[in-house]
């Protein structure tokens, strides 16, 4: 295994669910960050899906203690830039064009790359990967899709996102391939607008159970 996995494996371990978190106003992106590492989540996922989302990353990087600030939707090498830049220490994407595999080889940062078939998890085997991001996981078939992988492709982990939530999460996480989940469900839109901080911190608190 190397230096890069590991250091990504370290990151994912670091609780049961990454949150997955859209950040449409900067100034939420701090105390956000906060109630999430108070409730046990600390690895966040900060998806460039926003114009705000790089200062977000940025924000939660230099300002937020115990806090692993990670981009998320990242799509190519340009933005793998962008995001290493403002102080990602992981980078996540929902597949693996070579533009982007390409800007992470030349990287210290780890890639957290999806794959939803067999032969994309092939693929990035061969690229030297073994921890990928399943994605879009209910839609692509679920947990007893995922579960179905784990024999032929004996030594690939995965981080399940998409249509993942408190109801089915152990189900992901019960499986021997499975490292963490992502999900969004821990700072819903209307609580992080609202500024109920108390509130998402305690839904980070529930989802760090799930550990157990």
């Amino acid at each position: 295994m190397n230096a890069k996995t590991e250091n990504l494996l370290s990151t994912l371990k670091l609780q049961p669910v990454v949150p997955v978190i859209v950040i449409d106003d900067v100034k939420s992106a701090v105390p956000l960050a906060r109630a999430l590492v108070a409730g046990g989540l600390k690895a966040i996922e900060i998806t460039l899906r926003t114009p705000a989302a790089l200062d977000a990353i940025k924000a939660v990087a230099e300002e937020v203690e115990g806090a692993v600030a990670g981009a998320g939707t990242v799509l190519d090498a340009r933005q793998w830039e962008q995001a290493v830049k403002m102080g990602s220490k992981f980078v996540v994407s929902p597949g693996a064009g070579p533009s982007l595999l390409d800007a992470a080889d030349q990287s210290d940062v780890p890639l957290l790359p999806g794959a939803a078939t067999a032969t994309e998890v092939m693929h990035l085997r061969d690229r030297g990967y073994s921890v990928l991001k399943f994605f879009p996981a209910e839609q692509a078939g679920g947990a007893a899709y995922l579960g179905a992988l784990a024999s032929p492709l004996a030594g690939i982990r995965f981080c399940p996102t998409g249509g993942v939530s408190l109801k089915n999460a152990r189900d992901y996480l019960s499986l021997s391939n499975v490292v963490c989940v992502g999900g969004s469900w821990v700072a819903p839109k209307a609580m992080v607008t609202e500024g109920n901080w108390e509130g998402i911190t305690k839904l980070a608190a529930e989802a760090a159970a799930l550990a157990g």
